[in-house]
């Protein structure tokens, strides 16, 4: 596992963090993140030697980490340019949904899974397709 490329390709999740709370609106946010993925995809399948699903997936987890810690210390900014996330806290269970934090803190990690097995699948594909550096340095 390159733990490495991992960390410098989660930077992409920390600017996007701070990025999507007040900068990045709603609507036009999964056109950054598209490009974002097929970005890190092709990096993980230029420098990694193998596990590629695993690397981009575990990119995921640790953007995951960013994104929800950014969103819960900033929430009230957060939700309020983003209506459409702050509402699908209602559709929680009233003890988790009269504490948004909490909620965050809990829906964080399903998002960051869900988007790993894209960010996963597209390293995987990307990695049939992009040719490696064969040269030594």
């Amino acid at each position: 596992m390159n733990w490495k490329i991992i960390f410098q390709l989660s930077i992409f999740g920390l600017i996007m963090a701070f990025a999507t709370v007040s900068l990045i609106p709603e609507k036009v946010e999964p056109a950054f993140w598209l490009v974002i993925f097929i970005f890190c995809a092709y990096v993980i399948a230029k420098v990694c030697t193998g596990m590629y699903f695993w690397h981009g997936f575990l990119v995921s987890m640790v953007n995951c980490i960013w994104i929800t810690a950014v969103h819960i210390a900033f929430r009230e900014t957060y939700e309020a340019h983003h209506p459409d996330m702050a509402s699908m806290g209602t559709s929680l269970p009233p003890s988790i949904a009269s504490h948004p934090r909490i909620a965050m803190a809990i829906m964080g990690p399903i998002f960051g899974a869900m988007f790993g097995i894209v960010l996963g699948v597209f390293s995987l594909i990307a990695s049939k397709l992009v040719k490696k550096n064969t040269r030594k340095s």
